[in-house]
This record gives structure tokens, sequence and C-alpha cells, in this order.
């Protein structure tokens, strides 16, 4: 008869590993797979103040400062390693639009759920390089970022001046954005192509 696997022994330098790349964040699940059970998380939090709980399921080493970027750490473990913060939130992220948007853009693979509280989910692919890290949070480059905006509809004063300042601040160059247009087609590629002053011979 086989006997039950005791309960692992709970890893503070695994949980620091795990997190210390997310700023400070991690979920629950992976507390657990660093030994962490839901009472341990309960005692750090409640007893020992080594861990600060700042959403359902989402804790933050204490000794990492908060983030003035949480509600975007949260909303990305909220939807898995696999998904960036996107769209709206990106280009806000890069500080290339003054528009807040009411809740947080993740892109997510199209196997996800799509349904979660302050949590706008984008479904779609994601390739290698359509992901940067920028403040610790997996983030739509920003080439990808201008031609996703384009096409959900966002207005055109804000698609030429997030083109405009992203090549000035040197954050994308013209090839990059021209590359993502041709890619993406339709109003992307219109006014990609308008605001980065491309003379029709280069396109």
């Amino acid at each position: 008869m086989r006997k039950n696997r005791s309960p692992r022994r709970p890893d503070h330098d695994e949980l620091y590993r795990i997190a210390e790349p997310q700023g400070g964040y991690f979920r629950s699940g992976q507390a657990a797979r660093a030994g962490f059970s839901r009472k341990l998380l309960w005692h750090h939090h409640q007893k020992t103040g080594k861990f600060l709980r700042v959403a359902h399921g989402i804790y933050r080493l204490a000794q990492f400062p908060a983030s003035g970027y949480e509600d975007l750490f949260v909303a990305w473990l909220k939807c898995g390693p696999k998904s960036a913060i996107s769209h709206d939130s990106a280009l806000a992220l890069y500080d290339l639009s003054d528009v807040l948007p009411g809740r947080v853009h993740v892109t997510v693979p199209r196997t996800a759920s799509r349904r979660r509280d302050g949590i706008r989910m984008h479904t779609n692919r994601l390739g290698s390089g359509d992901v940067v890290n920028r403040e610790g949070l997996p983030v739509t480059s920003v080439a990808r970022t201008i031609a996703d905006v384009a096409r959900a509809g966002l207005s055109e004063d804000q698609v030429a001046r997030a083109v405009r300042d992203a090549l000035r601040r040197g954050l994308s160059t013209r090839e990059a954005l021209l590359a993502e247009a041709r890619r993406r087609g339709g109003r992307p590629a219109r006014l990609i192509r308008l605001y980065a002053n491309v003379e029709k011979g280069d396109w």
C-alpha cells in the first residue's frame, strides 16, 4: 500500500525566485509550488507580515515596495504567464497616451477565459517578438501596441501622437512600425504610414 506523501516544506528562497522578476508579486498557485499552502499564506499575511495580500489570490513579498503599476501586475497574474499587458494599458505604460483606460487591457491566448472583473481581455496570438519587458511586466511591443489600438478604434489624434512620440523618443523605429503595419493592414497600416511620414515609394 502506497504511503501518502508528506506535504512539501515551504521554501522561502524558491518563492523569492518566483516573485523577484514579477516585482515581488505572486499568485497563490505559484506559492503552492514553493510549498506554501493557503493556510501558510494566511499565516504570513496576518501574523508575520511577510506577505501582503493585494487582491484575491495575489500577494506581494513585503520586502518589495508596492509598484505604481500594481493594478497591471494583478491583472497579468490573474490572466496567466502567457498573457501580456496590451492595447490602451500598454500605450499608457509607454506614456504614449493621455487616455486612462477604465479597465486593464490584457492579450491572452485564444484558449483563455474571457471573464475577469476589471480586465478587458483580448484573445490573440502573441509571437516571441510581440512582447517585451517593461517595469517588470510583459507588455506588447510599441509597434504591436500602436497597431492594436489603431485596429481597435482609438481616435486618429491619439494614434498620431503615439506614432510620433514613439519615434521621437526612440521607443520604436520607423522600420518596426511599418513591418507591423504591413502585417496588420487596414486602418493600422493607413494611420501608421500617414503619421510615420512615409513616402509612397518607401511603402
